[in-house]
């Protein structure tokens, strides 16, 4: 997810601190800045809030936005948006990041890390969306001209593995779980998920994560989709997970419609979205609430439609 973190102390050093993730602040970026593009260091550098877990994001001027990893698991993104946002974005029906820039690592920052134009808009927030069949059916939109993109020499998305793969980190979630969220009417869904069929047709173009902090509405419309960096190819019923961690259930059927899901990737979809929440849920319980309270909805989410099943 795109992603910045509280309020930090300013480190010297920041490959010195004694854990993987690093303090970023706007003295930093601004330094960053006048070494690797001097034509943009007379820009004010402001922090922005997200409830992303894996990069720093700084308004740059008016037009630009500075990404930085804070972990060394998000530093190779940078590659990975750098090669393929070229590709995919002219393809796409809505704005996605355009990478103007990349700095490398130096003394003060050990990723690289990139520059982007500035996108317009704001993350929507699940239960409250202003216009949900229209979303509804422009993530549909966004979903399934992905899908078409040539996928030859794509990179396999992580996320677009068998179910089966997330069933031992699912369950020891599960167990974390216990007298928190219903762990046998969970569990019976999750092992449903797992009895889907298979994706049986070629691996295609997955964003594989489509989550609110990685959409952008702009009055009621979908305006950009960000945060390419899982992106790849594989099954592709992880796109769905969208269709419970933002759309209502009112919603739901424009946004099946407008992708064209079948009943077995509908259920595959519905578990990726399950297995991510119960993951996610323990984890971030005490250091991420925005991603915490996501987690809690989407489960809610499925454990209603269950019952209405």
């Amino acid at each position: 997810m795109s992603a910045f973190h509280s309020d930090t102390p300013q480190h010297p050093h920041p490959q010195r601190m004694h854990t993987d993730e690093i303090a970023v602040g706007a003295p930093l970026v601004q330094r960053l800045i006048a070494r690797r593009f001097p034509q943009w260091a007379a820009l004010p550098v402001r922090r922005l809030a997200s409830s992303g877990t894996e990069n720093a994001m700084f308004r740059l001027g008016g037009d630009l936005v500075v990404r930085l990893p804070r972990r060394p698991a998000a530093a190779p993104d940078v590659t990975h948006e750098q090669r393929w946002l070229p590709r995919l974005g002219p393809l796409l029906p809505v704005a996605v990041p355009e990478p103007l820039g990349t700095g490398g690592p130096d003394a003060d920052f050990p990723w690289p890390w990139s520059v982007y134009r500035w996108l317009e808009g704001r993350n929507p927030v699940a239960g409250a969306v202003a216009e949900p069949e229209l979303l509804a059916g422009q993530l549909g939109g966004f979903v399934r001209a992905l899908r078409r993109i040539d996928p030859h020499d794509g990179p396999a998305a992580a996320r677009g593995v068998p179910l089966a793969v997330r069933d031992e980190p699912t369950r020891a979630a599960l167990a974390r779980l216990t007298g928190r969220i219903d762990t046998a009417a969970v569990t019976a869904l999750w092992e449903e998920a797992l009895r889907a069929p298979a994706h049986a047709g070629p691996p295609v173009w997955a964003h594989a994560d489509l989550s609110p902090g990685n959409v952008l509405v702009d009055g009621g419309r979908l305006s950009a989709v960000i945060d390419f960096g899982t992106a790849g190819v594989g099954d592709p019923a992880v796109d769905l997970i969208v269709a419970w961690n933002l759309l209502p259930a009112t919603a739901r059927d424009a946004f099946r419609a407008a992708v064209g899901a079948g009943d077995a990737e509908w259920a595959r979809g519905r578990g990726w979205a399950l297995s991510i929440s119960l993951i996610q849920l323990p984890y971030y319980q005490d250091t991420n609430p925005a991603l915490a309270e996501n987690s809690r909805h989407v489960i809610a989410e499925i454990l209603a439609e269950a019952g209405t099943r």
